[in-house]
């Protein structure tokens, strides 16, 4: 009998039942890697009438002035594209940190293809990673707004200004305060020892 066994076997059957209570979360994953689907989906559909669009046709020339794509219709459906990619990297990030922390480790030490994060993820480390990518994701949308400014009220950009910068502070906020807590924790190791 391995120890993992015997922690196991040693657990009551309401800690045990708690405890086997995580995996309640594994339909919430599947269903992020099926959201995952639809943004790739959705990628290659917009990537696709890049393509026509460069070409000659496709639904982005219908409004496009002379029947051609104008460098700033390239440059907003290139950043869409972008976001598709850095939303799809927010899931992978909240599926596989997220299922390694919360509900069960993957092994995957020795894998070639094990992202470098994973090797020192906890529940503080994804927080800070989530909050700077949602400030990535934020960024984007931000310079497509200001990039087609002339179609947005005053409101909307100073509104979608105030909301990145509180993203800004946000993660900056969580870092500070996860610093904190690791310095306070290794003090406290260090005074015991």
């Amino acid at each position: 009998m391995s120890p993992n066994d015997k922690t196991a076997a040693k657990l009551r059957p309401i800690p045990r039942f708690i405890f086997a209570s995580r995996w309640l979360q594994f339909p919430l994953y599947i269903g992020l890697i099926a959201a995952q689907a639809v943004y790739v989906y959705h990628f290659w559909v917009e990537l696709m009438h890049l393509i026509e669009a460069a070409f000659g046709y496709g639904p982005l020339l219908k409004d496009a002035p002379d029947g051609k794509l104008t460098e700033t219709a390239i440059m907003l459906v290139v950043l869409g594209l972008i976001d598709v990619v850095m939303i799809s990297n927010l899931l992978i990030m909240v599926i596989v940190g997220g299922y390694e922390t919360f509900v069960s480790r993957m092994d995957l030490e020795h894998h070639p293809d094990q992202p470098e994060w994973l090797s020192h993820v906890n529940a503080s480390v994804l927080k800070v990673k989530l909050a700077t990518a949602i400030i990535g994701i934020s960024s984007i949308h931000l310079l497509k707004t200001f990039i087609n400014a002339q179609h947005y009220d005053e409101k909307t950009l100073i509104a979608q200004t105030v909301i990145h910068i509180t993203f800004l502070l946000s993660a900056v906020a969580i870092a500070y305060t996860d610093y904190i807590m690791e310095k306070s924790i290794t003090l406290a190791r260090g005074h015991q020892h």
